[in-house]
């Protein structure tokens, strides 16, 4: 059996979630905090959010690390959290449409559109 290439390319989905948003965990260890989006990881579906899923990283020292035990926040699934909503500061999910000739993204709680 032949072996698969690695030059498939693969498409990430469109995100709800975007850096910066600030959301909330609804479900796994962490449920019920709150954090902001530090970063996206599309291909995986998943987001590093601050302060959840806080994991223990055990570092050598090296020139300009001292090393030593650091925590560091691990990525987080997308259907684990929910946009919380800059106006009202309730979760909500998110829409998407049409506005002058740009996709944009709204609550569908408020009704707002988000940034």
């Amino acid at each position: 059996m032949a072996k698969k290439s690695s030059s498939i390319k693969r498409f990430a989905p469109k995100m709800k979630i975007k850096k910066g948003d600030r959301v909330l965990v609804i479900a796994g260890a962490d449920k019920g905090k709150q954090g902001e989006v530090l970063e996206i990881l599309p291909l995986k579906n998943k987001a590093i959010v601050e302060q959840v899923n806080i994991r223990k990283k055990h570092q050598k020292p090296t020139n300009e690390n001292p090393g030593g035990i650091n925590e560091i926040a691990a990525p987080i699934h997308l259907s684990n959290l929910m946009l919380i909503d800059p106006k009202t500061g309730e979760r909500t999910r998110v829409g998407r449409k049409v506005e002058n000739d740009k996709i944009v993204r709204y609550s569908k709680k408020s009704g707002e559109i988000i940034k």
